[in-house]
């Protein structure tokens, strides 16, 4: 191995993360060793202690150090109302609006057949039987406006509906505080098309 083989193999590793390339990796390794090694060692203490303990939960998939996830296990939620999300991101963004206080299955990913995943790997078979519990009344479908959660939100709607579920999806337009002449076009159709 040359003098440098732990520092390529950090920098290779620091380019796993989304939207980090060579330069970027370069800059975060080279400040870490030359400016902040308590912060490494930190970060790598973090790393492995996340690895080591956070799961998935039983119910909704979301990440978790236990069997169950705050959310699931607190017995104050709505029951009755299950929102599906793409990723525990999206549900810690709908937790932190404040407005919804149901229950959550969190898919860990999207369809894309181009990339191979299919339903098997989003957990449909997961969501239906969760939705078919005798206790979901509605299923809030909260996917990305993607060509992808577009396409997931759709083989979910489909699927729930051949099953007698209520299914609803989040609305989309225009966003709080801003002003039509700056929102893009499609925005503004879509919130046309959606308007109540």
């Amino acid at each position: 191995m040359s003098d440098t083989g732990s520092l390529e193999a950090l920098i290779q590793a620091l380019r796993r993360l989304p939207g980090v390339g060579v330069k970027s990796a370069q800059r975060m390794a080279y400040h870490l060793l030359q400016h902040d090694r308590s912060g490494a060692q930190l970060l790598s203490h973090a790393l492995q202690q996340a690895v080591e303990r956070v799961g998935h939960c039983e119910r909704c998939h979301t990440f978790t150090e236990r069997a169950l996830c705050a959310i699931c296990s607190d017995e104050q939620r709505d029951a009755t109302r299950l929102c599906v999300v793409e990723t525990p991101a999206d549900q810690a963004a709908m937790e932190r609006t404040g407005a919804f206080r149901g229950l959550y299955f969190v898919l860990m990913g999207r369809l894309s057949p181009l990339d191979g995943v299919g339903p098997r790997d989003i957990g449909l078979q997961q969501v239906l039987a969760r939705a078919a519990d005798g206790t979901v009344q509605e299923v809030i479908l909260a996917t990305s406006f993607t060509a992808e959660g577009e396409a997931t939100a759709h083989a979910l709607s489909q699927a729930l509906q051949r099953r007698g579920v209520r299914v609803t999806r989040l609305a989309r337009g225009v966003p709080v505080g801003s002003e039509l002449e700056y929102v893009d076009l499609g925005t503004i159709a879509h919130a046309l098309a959606d308007r109540r």
